[in-house]
């Protein structure tokens, strides 16, 4: 009987202590917040790090552990060389309307249920069970096997770049489970940014926009979205409730009206997707502004803000009516996302997702952006920005991935992808996504109702299994 058969039992063996792990690390609500004390990103972020930590010291397993910054685990080989396992710990906000305990890590008609299933709790558990498969069957890797565990990869990156500056050595090649089957040969540029305008003091007398908020994340689609009215010469709520009623009918859009005090609050659900896929959500940000343009506000500087995000943002999510939609033949469409809003009778500012073609860079994306934004007294605010990365079709690790692949899933025909996801592929060189979505899936990751079923965390540990050791045996 040949080894991987051998630590394919061992894998069904480990089956519900698997799953265990993975409820008890769903158990923890694990979004990066501020500092506290030790603990660069909070409370929770470092539960579940420390969870992880302890499990792999008691099984055997070496620990580095970077200032709290995010760590790895290593399981030891017997000549130079590292192969990485590039993962993360943290998530994104729940959000709310969800039919389960987002933090619940409950099994639910054969699923794992619970914010982080999919990105990238779930994944991580395959990664570090494959991994403990191999080592309870004796097998020792020809060259080091590493789960990095990263700790903001949904935020700011400044674990990953502390963890890389305090590591000894880095991996010489590897893999991030944090993306799609097949392999990812390539990552469409990242740019965050605000498109910011400040308005002048009004004396304005009649219905006023007080405020509008929405939106948990940039890279989110936002699924809820607040604005605020008030109306100093009263009467002219019902003609709201009215028009709300109306756009309701006309559109299918879930918008509600209510008094709150002496002002009507104005909110629309929408359906929350990751930015990098915004036409699979329904954005409620651009549902409440297309709302608020079939509104006179007294002060023609808020008409003005709304009916530059309904001409030049809209519905599109490429970019198409702010300047920026640019596209090449190897990685497809800018992809555009408003993730936020904040704005009030001072100041309104959208935030905003941009993933770009792997043959452009950012500057082209501003320029093209500001040579609209001129025109409206508006100004960026930029914000996080990173690079695409790009390897070719045939590169030896490629190769290997896609052949590993095939084999499990039968899929002959899917070619690497590339994506416009931001994985920590571009953090540690040498690296792609591989798994842990299959192509038939859904993308549930940064969404409502978030799950992965057992039998693909069982698919993908037997996957990653094989990937670890063709890996650490590769010349």
């Amino acid at each position: 009987m040949d080894l991987l058969t051998i630590v394919n039992k061992k894998i069904e063996e480990n089956k519900a202590e698997m799953i265990e792990s993975l409820s008890a690390l769903i158990s923890i609500p694990s979004v990066a917040v501020e500092a506290v004390g030790d603990k660069p990103f909070g409370e929770n972020v470092h539960r579940a790090y420390m969870y992880m930590l302890d499990m792999a010291e008691k099984d055997g397993f070496a620990i580095f552990n970077a200032d709290n910054y995010g760590g790895h685990i290593d399981f030891d080989g017997r000549e130079n060389g590292i192969v990485g396992i590039v993962g993360h710990l943290d998530v994104v906000p729940e959000g709310e309307g969800w039919d389960f305990e987002p933090y619940g890590g409950e099994i639910i008609d054969g699923n794992v249920c619970g914010r982080g299933t999919v990105d990238d709790k779930g994944p991580v558990i395959a990664s570090y069970y494959a991994m403990k498969a191999l080592k309870e069957c004796g097998y020792e890797p020809r060259k080091t096997i590493r789960l990095i565990l990263g700790l903001d990869e949904e935020t700011n990156w400044e674990g990953i770049e502390h963890y890389l500056s305090a590591v000894p050595d880095v991996p010489d090649y590897g893999f991030t489970p944090d993306g799609d089957f097949p392999a990812i040969h390539g990552e469409k540029g990242i740019i965050v940014f605000d498109i910011a305008k400040k308005f002048p003091r009004t004396g304005a007398e009649g219905i006023m926009l007080k405020s509008v908020k929405g939106g948990t994340a940039a890279n989110s689609v936002a699924d809820r979205a607040r604005a605020v009215i008030s109306d100093s010469q009263g009467g002219g709520y019902e003609n709201i409730k009215a028009a709300a009623a109306e756009f309701r009918a006309e559109t299918g859009c879930r918008i509600n009206c209510k008094g709150i005090g002496k002002s009507l609050e104005v909110t629309v659900q929408g359906v929350s997707a990751h930015g990098a896929k915004p036409e699979q959500g329904e954005n409620a940000i651009s549902m409440i502004m297309d709302f608020l343009g079939r509104i006179n506000f007294a002060a023609e500087e808020t008409n003005e803000f709304i009916s530059f995000y309904n001409n030049h943002i809209g519905y599109e999510l490429h970019g198409e009516n702010i300047g920026c939609d640019f596209a090449d033949e190897v990685s497809g469409r800018l992809v555009f996302n408003v993730g936020m809003i904040d704005m009030d009778t001072r100041a309104a500012k959208v935030t905003v997702n941009i993933r770009y073609p792997v043959t452009y860079d950012d500057e082209k994306v501003y320029e093209g952006i500001m040579s609209v934004l001129s025109g409206y007294d508006m100004g960026i605010v930029k914000g996080k920005h990173q690079e695409p990365i790009f390897m070719p079709e045939d590169d030896p690790l490629i190769s290997v991935l896609m052949e590993i692949y095939r084999k499990h899933t039968g899929d002959t025909e899917s070619r690497p992808l590339v994506i416009g996801g931001g994985t920590y592929a571009r953090a540690v060189k040498n690296t792609v996504a591989f798994g842990a979505r299959f192509p038939d899936e859904p993308e549930l990751g940064h969404q409502k109702n978030e799950c992965i079923s057992i039998d693909n965390l069982m698919k993908l540990t037997e996957i990653y299994a094989e990937t670890i050791y063709r890996l650490s045996e590769l010349e």
